[in-house]
């Protein structure tokens, strides 16, 4: 067992050798030390929002499961929050984190992070539109036109889209929004975005949900822009055999030809980090005004 202090708490890391990513010799240790030089960057991207912990107590080929409700164990130093489901009734769960409550969860054996696209402040209205794109038959070429097209049509609208490599197999694309917005409007903006570039590229992008009608189109994805639903967090490891991250990317990186969504892992990342600034560093300075993006939209021309 070993011990780390932070924000004024001590937490035992208990079996710090235990392997959790066996192909690359990843141990628990090597995780929580991750979160702890990763938190900086992280860490505002989980600010003051529900989270919901993916969990690998036995490391990644062992048991997983996705765990939103805050455990009674968990001790009273973590900030919790009371979140009203959509059918009935509430759930407790985590309220934003602090490198403390990062490290805590990193023993608990959870490896990715999932936040809302909403502050626990205000859980109606969010303050970041995404759209999630994965490849069919990994394609990846076919994720990065996509994304080309979107950079282009926002820079129309006057609208910065930031850009991250999942650290799985695709992108997600994302709004910095002001939250006057309720998820409704979100969603009705980006289900409308996501089919005009339906419409301009119909043999290539499809707004069709059901897997047999996409016949090897890419889905553009805007489903998650609903109350409840999370997004992976920027910086967060995933579970997959090369520890790959969740990385912010420039735009310029991001069109490169050599790119894919686990250029980035737990061996990289920080050469990476002390070579080029954070590309996220700003995200949130200047928020979308949605109603305002939507008169715009409504007089694009494809």
């Amino acid at each position: 067992m070993k011990t780390i202090t932070a924000n004024g708490h001590t937490i035992e890391i208990t079996h710090p050798e235990k392997v959790l990513f066996p192909k690359a010799g990843f141990t628990k240790m090597d995780v929580v030390n991750y979160y702890d030089r990763i938190s900086a960057y992280l860490l505002p991207h989980l600010q003051d929002r529900p989270l919901t912990m993916h969990r690998f107590p036995a490391g990644i080929q062992g048991h997983d499961f996705y765990q939103k409700e805050a455990p009674e164990y968990f001790p009273d130093w973590i900030e919790t929050i009371r979140v009203k489901l959509r059918q009935q009734g509430e759930r407790t769960m985590i309220n934003g984190c602090n490198r403390a409550t990062l490290l805590y969860l990193a023993n608990q054996g959870s490896i990715t992070m999932h936040g809302w696209l909403s502050t626990a402040a205000r859980p109606e209205n969010p303050d970041r539109l995404i759209f999630d794109l994965d490849p069919p038959r990994s394609n990846f070429r076919l994720v990065q036109q996509a994304a080309r097209e979107l950079k282009q049509l926002f820079h129309r609208l006057d609208l910065s889209l930031f850009v991250m490599a999942t650290g799985s197999s695709g992108m997600h694309l994302l709004l910095p929004l002001d939250g006057s917005a309720d998820f409704e409007q979100s969603r009705a903006f980006a289900k409308k975005v996501a089919g005009m570039l339906a419409k301009k590229y119909p043999e290539k992008f499809t707004t069709e949900m059901r897997k047999n009608k996409r016949h090897g189109r890419l889905f553009v994805d805007y489903l998650r822009n609903a109350y409840g639903q999370t997004a992976v967090t920027p910086y967060a490891l995933r579970a997959l055999p090369e520890a790959p991250v969740a990385t912010p990317l420039h735009w310029h990186e991001a069109l490169r030809s050599d790119m894919h969504a686990r250029r980035y892992h737990l061996r990289n990342i920080f050469r990476r980090l002390a070579a080029t600034r954070d590309p996220m560093a700003d995200f949130g300075a200047a928020p979308c005004n949605l109603s305002v993006a939507a008169k715009r939209l409504d007089g694009l021309k494809l």
